[in-house]
């Protein structure tokens, strides 16, 4: 398939609003933001994963289940994506006007613009750096934390990262697991390794062992190659392509890359995720490090925070989640089953009741509540997906 290219379409919804911002040399930008529902003095602050990922149109059906159930949401277009792209003379912003710290403050702007003290934060993946990131700057404005699949130290998590799936999909060391990584090992002998390390994780995460266990028997007997080849499509890492209001990575790159380690270097082992990004890498910024050790940065706080972990994530892997409650001081682990990375994207609700729990002072009646919670009907677009993996792999065993 050819790749998909940046469009100069740019889709501002029905009730954003903006927030001047000043760059360096002078220049100005207009930071977009959306608010949704019914208005409260303490609004629960949405930021998704990414970096990169639109606030905007992919997160339009998440705004409307929390207005149902009467939550004020706050969505805040990252700089350098969708309506907060371009400066006021209409150029794109440089990469380097692009930064953690900058977006972080960005969030603080617009509480101050919507004149709201404090906050609930929900942020999922990518948006738990930048969740940490305002409560280490901002700390005053962070009424509830809730870091759903959390990052916590980008060399750190690699490791973790590293174990985890070679420990479950490669050397089969779980008894759930052991079958699939045996065949996982044959199958490494004909397909390429950076392809393995995309789709073999991916599957397990949005659909489970089973379905990856019949798509792995698929593959060897040389079946469904038109699905391996649209999962490998799918989920390239790229800098300078993308969906114009959806997911634009070009600008955010010093981030991705030069904070989080996006290009941090393979080591050789299977599955190693840093193969996805490689080429990209190589036109990207040099990792730097994070701009504030958020492991020594997480024994301060003093607010009630939620780390919520999916079962199956293999990208910001439970480990890393303990770690988290292990150093903040008010924490509680929100420890979900057959779930894999992200409950934003994979079970919206889910996330929506956390967040709306821990606003509301019940942090820690959260772990006693989660089975119930994790019933509501899942509606997440990655959810849409591993139903339809599930389906295919259901279809192939019969």
């Amino acid at each position: 398939m050819p790749p998909l290219k940046l469009r100069s379409r740019v889709v501002f919804p029905r009730g954003a609003t903006s927030v001047c911002r000043r760059l360096a040399g002078g220049r100005e930008f207009e930071l977009a933001y959306l608010r949704s529902g019914p208005r409260s003095a303490s609004p629960t602050l949405v930021i998704p994963g990414g970096p990169g990922l639109s606030s905007f149109t992919p997160y339009a059906g998440l705004r409307a289940q929390a207005a149902r159930r009467g939550m004020d949401l706050l969505m805040v277009e990252h700089r350098g994506v969708g309506r907060s792209r371009r400066d006021s003379t209409g150029t794109d912003l440089l990469v380097s006007d692009v930064t953690g710290v900058e977006a972080a403050d960005d969030l603080a702007a617009v509480l101050d613009a919507e004149g709201v003290e404090r906050v609930t934060v929900l942020g999922a993946s990518y948006g738990t750096y930048l969740a940490q990131l305002l409560a280490v700057r901002h700390p005053e404005r962070v009424q509830a934390l809730v870091l759903d699949s959390p990052i916590l130290d980008p060399v750190g998590d690699l490791a973790a990262t590293r174990e985890c799936r070679r420990r479950l999909l490669w050397d089969g060391d779980d008894a759930a697991t052991r079958a699939v990584a045996a065949q996982i090992r044959a199958l490494a002998e004909t397909r390429p390794a950076d392809e393995l390390a995309q789709v073999i994780p991916a599957v397990y995460e949005v659909a489970g062992v089973q379905a990856l266990q019949a798509l792995v028997d698929a593959w060897l007997d040389g079946r469904m190659g038109w699905l391996w080849e649209t999962l490998v499509w799918g989920g390239r890492e790229e800098i300078d392509e993308g969906i114009a209001s959806v997911v634009e990575p070009d600008l955010v790159c010093g981030i991705a890359y030069g904070e989080l380690g996006y290009g941090l270097p393979p080591d050789g082992g299977p599955l190693d995720p840093q193969l996805v990004s490689a080429e990209a890498a190589t036109r990207a910024p040099d990792f730097r490090g994070t701009p504030v050790d958020l492991r020594r940065a997480v024994s301060g706080y003093d607010f009630p925070t939620v780390v919520v972990s999916g079962e199956r994530d293999l990208r910001t892997p439970r480990p890393v989640a303990q770690q988290i409650v292990a150093l903040a001081p008010d924490t509680v682990l929100a420890p979900v089953a057959d779930l894999g990375h992200s409950a934003l994207d994979t079970h919206p609700l889910l996330a929506l009741a956390i967040a709306h729990a821990a606003g509301s002072g019940h942090a820690r009646l959260i772990p006693a509540r989660l089975k119930e919670l994790a019933q509501l009907p899942r509606k997440g677009a990655l959810n849409t997906v591993g139903t339809m993996l599930k389906a295919v792999g259901a279809g192939l065993r019969l």
